[in-house]
């Protein structure tokens, strides 16, 4: 009785490794996009590194580097600025004065995403002009609720030295005029990458 038991369960193993293991196959037909397909090993080891910047998000002045290109039509309504939509090519820079050494620019899109508080989405690139990470980015995507004293926004990916990058950006508010909106805002970028 244990033998039969045993050579059942043992039967089982065998069959469902057997159809784990037979390759699917299709015609060329369903997959002629599919230039090839593999397993990957990265060759490097990855590391984290950790970036410090400032953000100056301008909106004042001659040359503003945000502006807004679209709005719902209840927008001037809205306390929070729900439905508005921003553009920006924001300078990064290594000190919070917006004459110090430019590294890069952040590029892209803010939403107004909050009904009832200050909430935007947020979907740019960190542009880097600047040393070894001269033409690399860094993709950021997630909310940024501005009266946070410190906002956690996902990176999902990147390019260049950044390729599959991913970590995440602390945003923390280093100054900011209520008249002009023009703000100063310290990133501590932690980037995992290969």
């Amino acid at each position: 009785m244990a033998m039969s038991i045993f050579s059942s369960v043992l039967l089982l193993l065998f069959l469902s490794c057997a159809i784990i293991s037979t390759p699917v196959t299709s015609s060329k037909q369903d997959n002629d996009y599919l230039i090839s397909s593999r397993i990957i090993s990265h060759p490097a080891v990855e590391k984290q590194s950790h970036l410090r910047f400032y953000w100056h998000d301008i909106h004042s002045g001659p040359n503003p580097t945000n502006v807004r290109v679209a709005q719902a039509p209840e927008t001037n309504k809205s306390s929070t600025f729900f439905g508005v939509v921003n553009i920006i090519d924001d300078p990064l820079t290594t000190g919070p004065d917006v004459n110090s050494k430019l590294v890069g620019r952040a590029q892209g899109i803010i939403a107004g995403a909050g009904l009832y508080k200050l909430e935007y989405l947020v979907a740019w690139n960190l542009v880097f002009n600047d040393g070894k990470y001269n033409g690399s980015t860094i993709a950021i995507l997630g909310r940024s609720e501005v009266f946070t004293p410190v906002r956690e926004m996902p990176i999902v990916g990147g390019s260049g030295l950044f390729r599959f990058a991913r970590g995440y950006v602390l945003a923390r508010t280093y100054s900011h005029d209520l008249v002009t909106r023009d703000a100063v805002v310290e990133y501590n970028v932690f980037v995992n990458h290969y």
